[in-house]
């Protein structure tokens, strides 16, 4: 049964804790209390502000456990918050164990700075959970595909335009690379988690996959410098930061051109064309 005053109560106080630094938001000179706006926190929750306005008044439906989770990561709770905040509303905690969409505090308010910069974070099956504005640029509209296409490795497998990015002779290194990565994680996870699945998925849908899978290779890592073939700037060469949460087994990457380089400049002009990049972003999300 949903708490009303319970949930009301924690909202309230987790919406006062936060400033608008911790979430990426500009304080501003008119604000003159801290904390953030309700309208500000229903936007970082990607709903109405009359929906979250009723919730901090103990009125309204129970929310849903897909806008729990949205309402979590909105407000950079931890997963301990994030699983009380489930119970006041009337809702089971999410299981804890494997890789899950939800992003530690810490670990968001890192991405919320790097607005200059193209980053993402991603789950331990290449599933991107955010980016920024320059990496949609980059790379494209990662968050916006669903089910197993959501991972970078499936993808690379079963969409031959997950591979348009990338110069052709690197593609066999990648391929390499991604079965690898998946090994790892089953062996970690087991056979009924989704990595499982996933490797199901692909060996009856590529016989590239297959071959690859045979040789039982593991432990292959990403290369220092990752080389694109960008439509609008033309080839980068762009090195990969790492920064990982082992708890939530995310990981954030964060992509820099040496400065004074062609990379660099190219980075440069990416950032302005930005829509234009986007367009293009969604263009090939949707192939």
């Amino acid at each position: 049964m949903i708490d009303r005053a319970g949930l009301a109560g924690f909202l309230v106080g987790r919406r006062n804790a936060l400033q608008p630094e911790d979430v990426g938001l500009p304080r501003g000179k008119r604000r003159r209390t801290s904390g953030l706006r309700r309208e500000e926190v229903a936007a970082l929750c990607h709903m109405s502000a009359d929906y979250y306005s009723r919730l901090e008044q103990e009125r309204g439906p129970q929310p849903s456990q897909a806008m729990l989770a949205s309402i979590a990561q909105g407000l950079h709770l931890s997963r301990d918050e994030r699983d009380h905040l489930f119970r006041l509303a009337g809702h089971q905690a999410p299981t804890r164990g494997e890789s899950t969409d939800h992003i530690s505090p810490g670990m968001l308010r890192i991405f919320d700075r790097l607005v200059d910069t193209p980053a993402e974070i991603v789950t331990e099956l290449g599933e991107t959970l955010r980016q920024t504005a320059l990496g949609v640029a980059l790379v494209g509209d990662l968050c916006r595909y669903t089910g197993p296409s959501r991972s970078i490795g499936y993808r690379w497998f079963t969409d031959r335009a997950a591979r348009d990015l990338y110069p052709v002779e690197d593609h066999e290194f990648y391929s390499r690379m991604y079965v690898a990565g998946l090994r790892g994680v089953l062996s970690l996870r087991g056979p009924e988690s989704k990595a499982a699945r996933y490797a199901d998925l692909l060996t009856s849908s590529s016989a590239e996959f297959r071959e690859l899978w045979k040789e039982h290779e593991i432990g292959i890592r990403p290369r220092d410098v990752k080389r694109y073939q960008h439509p609008e700037v033309g080839y980068l060469e762009l090195n990969c930061q790492i920064l990982l949460d082992p708890d939530a087994a995310h990981t954030l990457l964060v992509y820099t051109a040496v400065p004074g380089s062609e990379s660099h400049q190219k980075l440069q002009l990416l950032s302005v064309l930005g829509a234009g990049a986007s367009e293009w972003g969604e263009f090939r999300a949707e192939r």
